[in-house]
């Protein structure tokens, strides 16, 4: 774990460390001081790496980093923090943004909590409106960016009602010809992570991977109670409690769009965040049901169901042919 920095420590001459709102495994953000601009405060996320990587990968990781923040700093949309300077200090990288005031969403679920009521399902639409607007802003660039661990602790209410997005910590961009290219490790919040996300950068993470972990923030906030993780859905279908079952005052609608977006496979999601704002405000999303009206399993265990049944089947086969040989 990275040891933070000293309040008063100065960094580039410029941002005076005021104290640490933020740590994680490859880093700490900080608030600062800007010292140029009298009043302005900012965030500034350092980036520390693994010391045990080959002298060629972690001159590759930091290459990507600053290609990647690069790119976050041209980015310009009223629900993200504006970044506004990128640079390095020995063998650490910073990345400076503007200062979100206000409170997250998760400080306001756990309110909503501890007085025993819910978030009202109309403000937390409201939100999630802005955050699919991020969201497609994000994903529609020339080379797609996803922000990978989007959740309630990463969305910010300005005391104006503004909703934005923080931490790219693990931003991925998509780059043609391949499936991914990315500058941080990590998998994000367990709680919020599709199944294909802790492939790490094997695995195959789309937009898809992004409307997952919208789904689950959604759950969250309108039901005080985190989604099931992936990993244990994936051993126990069903698991997971219909938002309906614990705040029965949500919209048939908005229980439906959820747990489309929370379906294990990809390919059994919102292909878009358009797609999912629909099946939120103006459209009913798809109940994936079998002949007899029963739910059926994500399709990721379908085929594993399907494997099985072949295997046993072709084991009474070979059963049933070596009786045959015993007869003859």
């Amino acid at each position: 774990m990275p040891v933070p920095m000293k309040a008063g420590t100065v960094l580039r001459t410029r941002y005076k460390v005021i104290k640490i709102i933020g740590q994680g495994g490859t880093g700490c953000i900080y608030l600062a001081d800007d010292l140029r601009l009298e009043g302005r405060l900012c965030a500034v996320k350092e980036v520390e790496y693994d010391r045990a990587l080959p002298e060629e990968m972690l001159n590759e990781s930091r290459d990507q980093f600053q290609r990647e923040a690069t790119v976050l700093a041209r980015l310009d949309h009223p629900n993200l923090p504006k970044v506004s300077d990128v640079f390095s200090i020995h063998d650490r990288d910073y990345l400076v943004m503007d200062f979100i005031p206000g409170k997250d969403l998760r400080q306001l679920m756990m309110e909503a909590r501890q007085n025993k009521t819910f978030l009202p399902e109309k403000e937390v639409l409201n939100w999630a409106d802005q955050l699919a607007d991020a969201l497609n802003f994000l994903h529609t660039q020339q080379s797609p960016i996803l922000h990978r661990d989007i959740k309630p602790s990463n969305l910010k209410l300005t005391p104006n009602g503004l909703l934005k997005l923080v931490d790219f910590g693990l931003v991925k961009m998509l780059a043609p010809g391949e499936v991914t290219i990315t500058v941080l490790q990590g998998q994000g919040t367990a709680l919020y992570t599709p199944l294909e996300q802790y492939g790490g950068d094997s695995g195959h993470t789309d937009a898809r991977s992004d409307i997952y972990a919208f789904g689950g923030t959604l759950y969250h906030l309108l039901t005080n109670e985190p989604p099931v993780n992936v990993r244990d859905r994936f051993l126990k279908p069903g698991s997971m409690p219909h938002l309906r079952n614990l705040n029965p005052d949500i919209s048939v609608r908005t229980e439906r769009a959820i747990h489309w977006a929370l379906q294990l496979h990809p390919e059994d999601r919102p292909d878009s965040i358009d797609a999912f704002r629909k099946a939120l405000f103006t459209e009913d999303a798809p109940v994936i049901k079998d002949s007899q009206g029963k739910r059926t399993m994500p399709r990721l265990l379908r085929k594993v169901e399907i494997s099985l049944i072949a295997l046993a089947g072709s084991l009474v086969l070979i059963s049933f042919l070596l009786t045959l040989l015993r007869n003859f």
